[in-house]
């Protein structure tokens, strides 16, 4: 059984994890999808540096990612998301030589919740205008 929270291997170059290093990274807009049996990491951008010497222009490569679970964690991940859960990468790890990534499984708001939060939201706004 997958708890809330899982830890995650991704597959990158040296350059790749070169820079997260130096903090060029971001998981912000990425999303997890489970494609032929296997989990992928889309949208995460990497800020890469085309010309090393000199100014070096950079450019945001944000290609598709393999990430490494076991396939027990797999099959139960695809089995949630079936059920209406959504994966979704939460943070980028440094641990010792390896970079993580933290998924967690969550689920989207009703409508009824949407416009709940929204009236919640106007309400504060118009009490801070009278005050």
């Amino acid at each position: 059984m997958v708890s809330d929270d899982l830890v995650v291997g991704i597959v990158l170059t040296g350059q790749e994890s070169a820079l997260h290093a130096t903090a060029t990274s971001s998981c912000a807009v990425s999303q997890t999808t489970i494609w032929d049996g296997e989990l992928w990491l889309n949208n995460s951008s990497f800020s890469l540096k085309l010309n090393q010497k000199g100014g070096g222009t950079r450019t945001v490569d944000t290609s598709v990612r393999k990430l490494l679970a076991s396939r027990r964690q797999i099959d139960d991940l695809a089995a949630r998301k079936k059920s209406g859960m959504s994966i979704i990468p939460t943070k980028l790890l440094t641990t010792g030589n390896y970079i993580k990534l933290i998924i967690a499984l969550g689920r989207g708001k009703k409508l009824y919740d949407k416009r709940q939060t929204l009236k919640k939201r106007a309400e504060e706004r118009d009490t801070r205008r009278t005050v």
